[in-house]
């Protein structure tokens, strides 16, 4: 289980809903990356290392593309034209608000080389209007609730 921010391309009039559904459908077939995504990517990375340190990348051919982020559990996957952040419900209190600052600042990066908006489908809402005490609470509580029943 993860906390998931999704970026998306909105055009004019198009709910979120749709623009999700769409991404659900996209996601059946197997495309190279796009190549101003690959630009950004290259843009991304430099900036995702100061922003977290020390990062693992894995990167597939023209398919795929990954940063990890050990210590946080923060991962930046592109998969053909899909580009997400996860991060696994490991973070309470202080400690999730550190960690989804980070989030949140990798996200406005990304936002910022790619055009795409940051989607937090948690609050259903763009990332920049999603209140982050909303965020932490919400991880805090899955994160307590999760470590409750299968401890750690």
């Amino acid at each position: 289980m993860s906390y998931d921010i999704y970026f998306l391309n909105r055009r004019d009039g198009q709910s979120w809903d749709e623009v999700l559904e769409a991404m659900e459908d996209a996601a059946e077939d197997s495309e190279p990356i796009p190549t101003h995504i690959l630009e950004a990517w290259d843009r991304i990375m430099p900036q995702a290392r100061t922003l977290l340190g020390e990062v693992e990348i894995t990167e597939y051919e023209q398919e795929s593309r990954d940063l990890s982020h050990s210590g946080t559990g923060i991962d930046l996957s592109v998969f053909g034209d899909e580009v997400s952040i996860t991060v696994p419900y490991w973070h309470a209190g202080d400690d999730a608000a550190v960690v989804l600052g980070q989030v949140s600042a990798l996200a406005a990066i990304i936002e910022k080389e790619t055009g795409l908006t940051a989607y937090d489908p948690q609050t259903e809402r763009p990332l920049v209007e999603a209140p982050m005490e909303d965020s932490i609470g919400l991880m805090s509580r899955i994160t307590d609730d999760l470590r409750s029943r299968y401890g750690g």
